[in-house]
């Protein structure tokens, strides 16, 4: 049975306001699933409504991190070559919230899942 794990981290950017900790930003902290399941990752934030594109990323092992989506309140999302919304549905009800499903669990989606800065991983073990 293969299962996959996420969880979350917070990392320090840089804006230009000066250093931000992610404090200001909730993310789902933590899922467990089979392979064949979905994934949904729920972001928001408290940075305020002038903040209202979600940019989210992947970093598969051993690899650098891509852009998936560019998500705002007015669709369409803007995707990246290689990501579609087919597989990586993104949500963006207001400024302050957002999502990313990812469908169809693939041993090979284990990674790193980025939102601005917040980010969760996931792992999928056979």
């Amino acid at each position: 049975m293969k299962q996959i794990y996420m969880t979350t981290y917070s990392f320090l950017y840089f804006t230009p306001a000066g250093l931000i900790d992610g404090s200001d930003v909730t993310q789902t902290p933590l899922l467990w699933m089979m392979e064949g399941q979905s994934a949904t990752m729920d972001c928001n934030h408290t940075k305020g409504t002038s903040y209202y594109e979600m940019y989210w990323y992947r970093q598969l092992p051993g690899q650098r991190m891509k852009q998936i989506v560019l998500t705002t309140q007015s669709p369409p999302h803007q995707y990246e070559s290689g990501f579609s919304a087919d597989k990586f549905p993104a949500t963006k009800t207001n400024a302050l919230t957002g999502s990313l499903t990812v469908e169809r669990l693939l041993f090979n989606d284990s990674g790193v899942y980025f939102y601005s800065c917040t980010n969760t991983q996931l792992l999928v073990s056979q």
